[in-house]
């Protein structure tokens, strides 16, 4: 399955030009191109799909769907990765 996952933003870097960073999805960090959301800042909540942050969401709303995910085993099976 390939679903957009909620996460929060926990490092910001570049690579050449490009804005990357690490993004914490319920303990599990993976490496995220922030590069269409250049108002982003550490601690800000995005939407993540396919190694690209796609848009900001309120922390509520990220922490309510990333619930809800780990409740029915989507997370785990989405982020290839035990949590």
């Amino acid at each position: 399955m390939c679903l957009a996952v909620p996460g929060q933003v926990k490092l910001m870097y570049e690579v050449g030009d490009i804005q990357m960073g690490k993004v914490d999805f319920s303990g599990i960090q993976k490496e995220v191109c922030l590069a269409y959301l250049p108002d982003i800042q550490v601690g800000d909540y995005v939407i993540v799909h396919v190694g690209f942050a796609i848009t900001k969401l309120d922390e509520k709303s990220a922490l309510e769907t990333l619930a809800l995910f780990q409740e029915i085993g989507l997370l785990e099976e989405e982020l290839d990765s035990k949590v």
